[in-house]
């Protein structure tokens, strides 16, 4: 999928991220998607061509129109199979939204939450009217009207309260086996969560039940799965990960320590010390002397 207009990839990520918020048109014959952070933005597509979508552990095929919900916080995947294909998508961040009561409520549709409903299918009469909600949210994006922003703020709620009106599709796939599609989906949230980009944006889900609120499950259910596909528990696997990222961000930038700990989510830099030293034999400074 591609973007109507030719402003290049870093333009879109540079606006993206100061605003919160992007829509644009896929082309009639793209084949490429953009590129942007999926741990920072929920995304809506509606699109009309022949697809796969994978979202968590279900797979759903697509022939025609549908309208889809995407969740930061929840893996998916998109295969787009047939050459045309067309439709809108917009981005946006939870900030963007500004989180009201009803925002709040929004997001813990079932459009959003795992387990839940993210993909509809459309008709005709539909389709005509939702794309009219996109083209007039692209008119405002590229508007100098001062409170484009609310206005448009407003059509995600309309796009979301109208999906509220529709059945939700149920031709999904589900894998056969729990454990497995637990792991594969707690083990993708898990690298989602990386790499970490910026000192003052710690990381979000630092914790065993972080992960399993996230997903939805019991920690104790979530901790068996990984058990049993992997051998290692829930907070072996998280350790992992972060000491991984810890090593690299000692190599490769130029933060201090405390600023490490703080992006790695330690309250304080004495915990990160304990955590990397009972990890690896040494302390971050060391290792960052060594590996420098």
């Amino acid at each position: 999928m591609t973007e109507v207009n030719s402003r290049s990839l870093s333009d879109f990520n540079q606006e993206l991220k100061l605003r919160g918020f992007n829509v644009f048109q896929i082309e009639a014959d793209g084949n490429e998607t953009k590129t942007y952070s999926r741990k920072d933005f929920y995304k809506i597509c509606l699109t009309t061509g022949v697809s796969k979508i994978h979202y968590a552990d279900r797979s759903f095929e697509a022939d025609g129109t549908v309208l889809f919900f995407g969740n930061p916080h929840i893996p998916y995947s998109w295969e787009t199979i047939s050459r045309n294909y067309v439709g809108y998508t917009c981005l946006f961040s939870e900030d963007f939204l500004q989180a009201t009561d009803r925002t709040n409520a929004l997001l813990q549709s079932p459009f959003f939450k795992l387990g839940g409903t993210p993909i509809l299918e459309i008709s005709a009469k539909q389709r005509e009217f939702l794309n009219s909600l996109f083209q007039k949210m692209i008119e405002e994006q590229q508007s100098d009207y001062s409170h484009k922003d609310e206005l448009i703020r407003n059509y995600i709620h309309l796009i979301i309260h109208e999906a509220l009106k529709l059945q939700p599709s149920a031709k999904y796939d589900q894998h056969k086996n729990a454990s497995s599609r637990i792991t594969s989906v707690f083990l993708e949230l898990l690298e989602r969560q990386f790499p970490i980009e910026t000192p003052d944006q710690p990381l979000q889900l630092r914790a065993a039940q972080d992960y399993a609120n996230s997903l939805s499950v019991h920690v104790n259910h979530l901790n068996r799965s990984l058990k049993e596909v992997t051998g290692k528990s829930t907070s072996t696997l998280i350790n992992e990960r972060i000491l991984s990222e810890a090593k690299a961000l000692l190599q490769h930038t130029k933060w201090n320590i405390s600023e490490i700990a703080f992006a790695l989510g330690f309250e304080y830099p004495t915990y990160f010390n304990n955590f990397f030293k009972k990890l690896t034999g040494t302390n971050p400074k060391a290792y960052r002397e060594v590996e420098v």
